[in-house]
């Protein structure tokens, strides 16, 4: 994320919504990115799936091709994957060209997010699914032809994963693409804080924070998400979180690995709505929501993007955004 050079509103804590791209389609997806910059969202974050997590959220559209249209539908709002694998279903060099690509049209307004993948959507390709410490030696491997791309020139490497031959990016932007890396230990804080500019995470543990800038020169802006299930009715909301968002119960290490969505519904199986809506908030409540978005911002993150649970709940979401969610958030 840019930051001030592309005049965003960043201030002390910045609030992104999240492009759901397993929940929505491509049409809904740029209609919700409109509404989150018109109640004043401050980035938008995308994920890039080949698959939904489970069966019952039912989408998964090209990631790259709805951002594309996204930075045609808005103005001002920060876009970031949240995140691309650029080790599988995507080559470095690809998605150094994509990511260049869609800087121009945001207008200087685009993070690339990148991440070691998970097993779901990148088994497709047929290469098979390696440990977690080849998955982030070919991640790094990644990231520096990405970066040397962005630097502008031909590209020649003999890595061992992804050699390029003579390779070049014809469009760059007048903006550099920032690099957001995925974390989740104090291993992949150490290996990636000095190939990046933004730290991406899941949990709001402190040590990340202070792995990540103890590894670099200068504090780095660190983006997490939240997902909540906002509606007046509290069954409602439980209901719709354990539907669609029951997967996320089983972490980090168990979500990499899993190949299929029925391998996170059989996962998942033994959580209850209750046991879901303890990671999750649910109902119309503003202060449970800030309270669970406080434990981000003091672990040290600077930037929040919310998941609103539900394609058929964004609506309602936004109404809440607009009249007290965000003005209550950036309070922190």
């Amino acid at each position: 994320m840019t930051g001030a050079r592309a005049g965003y509103r960043w201030g002390m804590a910045s609030i992104g919504y999240t492009l759901m791209t397993e929940q929505s389609g491509p049409t809904n997806l740029v209609r919700f990115a409109q509404q989150a910059e018109q109640v004043g969202f401050d980035f938008l974050v995308s994920s890039d799936h080949y698959f939904p997590w489970l069966d019952e959220m039912g989408h998964a559209p090209n990631a790259w091709v709805t951002l594309g249209a996204v930075a045609q539908a808005t103005d001002t709002v920060g876009l970031m994957t949240y995140v691309t694998c650029p080790t599988f279903r995507y080559h470095p060099a690809v998605v150094a060209q994509q990511a260049a690509t869609l800087q121009i049209l945001s207008g200087g307004r685009f993070t690339l997010g990148l991440g070691a993948g998970e097993s779901l959507n990148e088994h497709i390709v047929g290469s098979g699914w390696p440990g977690a410490n080849v998955r982030q030696e070919r991640l790094v491997e990644a990231v520096q032809i990405i970066s040397a791309l962005f630097d502008g020139g031909y590209v020649s490497t003999a890595g061992p994963h992804f050699p390029v031959d003579s390779v070049k990016l014809w469009d760059l932007p007048d903006t550099r693409v920032p690099i957001g890396l995925a974390v989740s230990g104090r291993q992949s804080c150490e290996l990636f804080s000095p190939l990046a500019e933004v730290m991406v995470g899941i949990d709001p543990e402190p040590q990340l924070a202070q792995w990540w800038d103890g590894a670099r020169e200068n504090p780095a802006r660190k983006v997490a998400q939240l997902p909540i299930s906002w509606d007046t009715d509290v069954d409602a909301a439980k209901e719709r979180a354990h539907r669609l968002f029951r997967w996320s119960v089983g972490g980090w290490k168990v979500n990499a690995e899993l190949p299929s969505t029925a391998g996170f519904d059989a996962a998942s199986s033994l959580a209850t709505p209750d046991v879901v809506a303890e990671n999750i908030p649910c109902g119309a409540d503003v202060d449970a929501v800030v309270s669970a978005a406080k434990e981000f911002f003091d672990a040290g993150y600077t930037d929040l993007a919310l998941v609103q649970v539900g394609d058929d709940a964004q609506d309602t979401f936004f109404d809440a955004a607009r009249s007290e969610l965000l003005s209550a958030l950036r309070a922190l």
